[in-house]
């Protein structure tokens, strides 16, 4: 087996040319096969397995670096750089990470995790070289889906000036997460379309050089020229009118030839972009007929695709997937939101019902903020739908161009907390700080699955910036019995006792409940608030817990700087109450991939920990 001969970096090209369409399809077994264990990333890792080994064949690891776009297609790079062994263990805790890590491997010459971002750290990794006087190639790996990210186009245009080789490579997939939308999908589709320029440009030119006198000058003069072969096949040649050198489209599964393309693209000197089509999901018919399923595909059956288990019950997305689809029949002024995420978010239901109010921007959370707060302004209702770790890349926009203007947009903040097996560059774990140093902002967390439709309807007929964040996975549907009204900064108290009181944030008034239940058996009472404004605090629900509480404990699945917890201490401190406060949170550092209940209870977010936490501070303070 061709697999088993790869067992460190460079391997690869120890095998016989022969041998390479066996490794190509022995990996892609491999592949099936552990990610139908663990989960991860499928589609995208089947699409690029050729493209892979024909960059570990034409260069040579690590002196030549890699960088991987987000990263989540870097599977079959760890297996040719000797990690084969890692895959039992990929994205669990104290495992190997579903994406290039620097600790990891020598061959991991960056951290990715977020899109749109290989073309600049490539671009400073060239800079780098450059001035040490080295030598050795660098690749940055982007997809048409990354594309549509601004970022990448300002590395673009950084890129340009450069006199040194750098190697950028379009991996065309014609996907991103979901199906691609916009202008960089359609200019690339007109590429696509253009298979005939490489043949047609060399019988023109042979044609031109067989006229007498005039031929070869007339060839010459059409190399020279800005508007030269290329212009009169390809329209506008957006890379070429940039001063970056364009290959392809090139096959994406024919190593021979991207190996031929990456070596005439190494002898240019400055930025040269090479354009490969690959088919995302290749080689495995589920993923092909349903790529945006597995693109982060949970364990499931390799013989039918279909997920190992089943759930029994909605997760919070799909709470919201109905509420929204609901509100937009009620509110023709209520619009959707997303950047390339139409399904993880939950929105396909309301694009299907009501598709001229939906929005799909592509991979630029920073244009669906800022458009967004255009929509706002034009009396219309804007729901962005994004992912906690997304939303942060738009900070920017959200304080600049939402609420500066107070202009009503709703944040639907999903995946926020811990998240799991997607690691440090994915957890949710600062949205209450980073939202919350924003005026003018309101933040929400719902405790179940019924508030979260409550605050969503209350989000929506708000006037001014208003944020409703929520985590991954099942929906809670616990503390059915409490369900009062949604009223502008106030809290909700669940159970009233004296002496500590509970005050949890969304996710984890499910937790405090059970904290609760265990200190009343080691007999302590307890009161437990449902804080579920984090941001106005509700002061006069602490002036109250002041009269009879010694201690006031805060729960929340944010890191602790500029959370909730620290709100609640400065507003106890400026007022020189003697009352102790505990801060339960995250610790100010980034949280690795595993099971979400193993880092809970690793970052001391389980009721266990939580408990021997309180006593200790309890008894400390009488």
């Amino acid at each position: 087996m061709a697999l088993e001969k790869i067992n460190q970096v460079n391997d690869i090209k120890k095998l016989d040319k022969n041998e390479w369409n066996t490794l190509a399809e022995e990996i892609r077994n491999f592949l099936i096969e552990k990610i139908s264990v663990s989960g991860g990333h499928l589609a995208s890792n089947l699409g690029v397995v050729e493209l892979t080994m024909a960059m570990h064949l034409a260069f040579e690891l690590p002196t030549d670096k890699i960088v991987w776009d987000v990263g989540h297609q870097a599977y079959t790079h760890k297996l040719l750089t000797g990690r084969k062994a890692g895959f039992d263990g990929l994205r669990k805790y104290g495992g190997m990470s579903g994406f290039p890590k620097r600790k990891e491997s020598d061959c991991d010459c960056f951290d990715t995790g977020h899109s749109s971002t290989s073309i600049s750290a490539g671009l400073g990794l060239v800079k780098a070289r450059d001035l040490q006087g080295e030598t050795g190639a660098v690749l940055s790996v982007i997809g048409d889906g990354a594309l549509t990210g601004g970022m990448a186009y300002e590395a673009l245009n950084n890129a340009s000036q450069l006199k040194s080789n750098f190697i950028i490579v379009l991996n065309d997939n014609q996907m991103s997460i979901a199906e691609n939308v916009g202008g960089v999908s359609q200019y690339l589709n007109g590429l696509r379309t253009a298979e005939a320029y490489t043949g047609f440009k060399e019988g023109l030119q042979n044609t031109l050089e067989k006229i007498p006198v005039y031929g070869e000058g007339l060839v010459r003069q059409l190399k020279k020229t800005k508007s030269g072969l290329k212009q009169l096949v390809i329209p506008g040649m957006f890379f070429e009118d940039m001063g970056i050198t364009y290959l392809g489209p090139v096959d994406g599964h024919n190593v021979d030839q991207m190996i031929r393309t990456f070596h005439d693209a190494r002898r240019i000197k400055h930025a040269v972009l090479i354009h490969v089509r690959t088919k995302k999901g290749k080689g495995y018919a589920p993923a092909e007929r349903h790529p945006a399923r597995f693109h982060g595909a949970e364990p499931f059956e390799i013989e039918t695709g279909l997920p190992s288990s089943r759930r029994a019950k909605a997760n919070y997305t799909d709470i919201f997937s109905t509420v929204m689809r609901k509100l937009g029949d009620r509110d023709e002024k209520v619009v959707a939101i997303t950047a390339a995420m139409p399904d993880g978010t939950g929105l396909k239901r309301f694009k299907n019902m009501f598709p001229d109010r939906f929005f799909d921007v592509g991979i630029a959370e920073q244009h669906a903020v800022t458009f967004a707060a255009g929509l706002a302004a034009g009396g219309l209702k804007p729901v962005v739908a994004v992912y906690s770790s997304f939303l942060q890349r738009a900070y920017d926009q959200i304080l600049h161009d939402v609420c500066i203007q107070n202009l009503h947009v709703v944040f639907a903040v999903d995946r926020a907390g811990l998240v799991g097996s997607d690691g440090e560059t994915h957890q949710g774990i600062f949205d209450l700080s980073y939202l919350s140093s924003i005026p003018n902002m309101t933040i929400m967390a719902p405790k179940n699955k019924w508030e979260l439709s409550d605050m969503l309807k209350f989000a929506v007929n708000y006037h001014g910036p208003i944020a409703l964040r929520y985590p991954r996975g099942e929906a809670y549907d616990g503390l059915v019995d409490f369900r009062a009204p949604i009223l502008y900064g106030k809290s909700e108290i669940l159970y009233e006792e004296a002496d500590i009181a509970l005050l949890a944030v969304g996710s984890m008034v499910k937790v405090a409940e059970q904290v609760r239940e265990d200190l009343k058996d080691t007999g302590y009472n307890c009161t437990l608030v449902n804080a579920r404004f984090v941001k106005p605090v509700d002061e006069k629900t602490l002036n109250d817990l002041a009269q009879n509480h010694r201690l006031l404990v805060t729960i929340e699945e944010n890191v602790r700087s500029g959370g909730f917890g620290e709100k609640i201490l400065e507003y106890v401190n400026d007022r020189g109450w003697d009352i102790k406060v505990l801060n339960v949170s995250i610790p100010d550092e980034y949280v690795e991939h595993g099971n979400v209940a193993l880092l809970q209870k690793e970052v001391g977010l389980d009721a266990e920990t939580i408990v021997k936490q309180v006593i200790t501070a309890y008894v400390g303070q009488m």
